[in-house]
């Protein structure tokens, strides 16, 4: 006869499902905590942030899916998933850079991220208008997902998936909120719509591409799912990652001052 006092996690099946989740999720109320820094990265407004999801940002709730297909190639989806998870940054737009961790694309790591403004635009000498990261919330050998922090554009979750319909299917789908009044402002006049569009649909031609798929067309589906904005969420500006880092450059010369004093 079964023991009674035998834990839930000790029956059999529920400690494996238990260890199953620890392998491919992140820790629930994670922090943001970059583990190392590569050279070159801007790391601010990443350290210490909350996770915010579709639930806590302002502006009005999408769905916005992304696909390609691999006409002609011969790549599995998993063979895909392990491609983009080792080499993710060299799939991004020119002027947008992924600092991820060197032990890749895992549950609960933590990825700086150094972005172009909307239409590509730069600050000088190529440095990025946003910085801000990401988080590996869910990773497996068939798709991952990103939760981003306070500050960032969107309070977002966004999958990375392929699949299989009549060849190999990558895909991308974001469920996204302007994380506050600004960028839901810069939502609603398209120039931040049109700018995430162009940041997705060249990402997957860059991967279609490093399969031999050189000319792929990106499907794409839009949903607006919660056309309200959440009022209480307003505050979040306060955190704005664009205006945080705007004041960083516009500092730069108190900060070399202060370094002259301190020296």
């Amino acid at each position: 006869m079964e023991n009674d006092t035998m834990t839930q996690f000790e029956k059999p099946g529920i400690e494996d499902a238990a260890n199953d989740r620890e392998s491919t999720w992140a820790r629930p109320g994670s922090k943001f905590t970059v583990s190392e820094l590569q050279a070159g990265a801007i790391n601010l407004n990443v350290e210490g942030r909350q996770l915010t999801g579709p639930l806590q940002g302002f502006g009005q709730l999408w769905q916005k899916t992304y696909r390609i297909r691999l006409s002609g190639a011969s790549a599995t989806t998993a063979e895909v998933i392990r491609v983009w998870k080792q080499e993710f940054p060299n799939f991004w737009p020119k002027g947008n850079r992924f600092y991820g961790p060197l032990t890749g694309i895992k549950p609960g790591e933590v990825a700086v991220l150094n972005l172009a403004g909307p239409g590509g635009i730069t600050g000088p000498r190529g440095a990025p208008m946003i910085s801000t990261g990401v988080m590996v919330i869910y990773a497996d050998d068939e798709s991952f997902s990103f939760m981003t922090p306070e500050g960032h554009m969107f309070a977002a979750m966004i999958t990375f998936s392929a699949y299989e319909e009549d060849g190999t299917v990558i895909q991308i789908q974001a469920l996204i909120r302007a994380n506050d009044p600004l960028y839901e402002t810069g939502l609603r006049m398209g120039l931040i719509h049109k700018t995430e569009d162009q940041f997705w649909h060249q990402t997957l031609k860059n991967l279609a591409a490093s399969f031999g798929v050189k000319e792929g067309y990106v499907q794409q589906e839009v949903a607006l799912i919660d056309p309200r904005v959440q009022w209480s969420q307003a505050k979040n500006i306060w955190q704005n990652a664009a205006i945080r880092t705007g004041v960083y450059y516009l500092m730069t010369p108190v900060r070399w001052v202060g370094q002259l004093f301190k020296r």
